[in-house]
C-alpha cells in the first residue's frame, strides 16, 4: 500500500472511532429519555391516571426518571387537566462531558393533550 493511502486509511478509522465514542456517551441518555416518554405515554392510556391527583402523577413520573437515573426535579414536571384526560409536560437538561467539553442535553418528554 502506498504511505499516502495508508494515511487516509488511519485517519478514516480515526474518525470513525472517534465518532464511536461520542456514540457510547450520548446514547444513554437519549435512550433514558425515550424510556421515560413511553412510561409517559403508557400513564395517559391508562383511564384511572385522569382519575388522580396532579401531585400523584408527578409523584409517578418523578419515580420513573429517578429509576432511569435522569436529573428530573418536581418541580420541572407540569401536570394539567386536559379535557377528559390530563397531559404531562416535562422539562431536563443532562450535562455530558466528552474529552473536556460539556454538552448540555435538553429534552422535553410530553404527552397527552392532543
Amino acid at each position: 500500500m502506498k504511505p499516502a493511502r495508508l494515511l487516509r486509511v488511519a485517519a478514516g478509522l480515526i474518525v470513525l472511532l472517534g465518532m464511536a465514542a461520542v456514540g457510547v456517551v450520548l446514547i444513554p441518555p437519549y435512550a433514558a429519555n425515550w424510556k421515560l416518554q413511553r412510561y409517559l405515554n403508557e400513564l395517559i392510556e391508562d383511564p384511572a391516571t385522569a382519575s388522580q391527583q396532579p401531585e400523584m402523577v408527578r409523584a409517578k413520573v418523578l419515580g420513573k426518571a429517578t429509576s432511569l437515573g435522569l436529573p428530573l426535579r418536581s418541580e420541572d414536571i407540569q401536570v394539567a387537566p386536559w379535557k377528559n384526560a390530563v397531559r404531562i409536560d416535562a422539562l431536563y437538561v443532562v450535562h455530558v462531558d466528552i474529552a473536556g467539553y460539556t454538552v448540555d442535553l435538553h429534552f422535553r418528554p410530553a404527552a397527552g393533550g392532543t
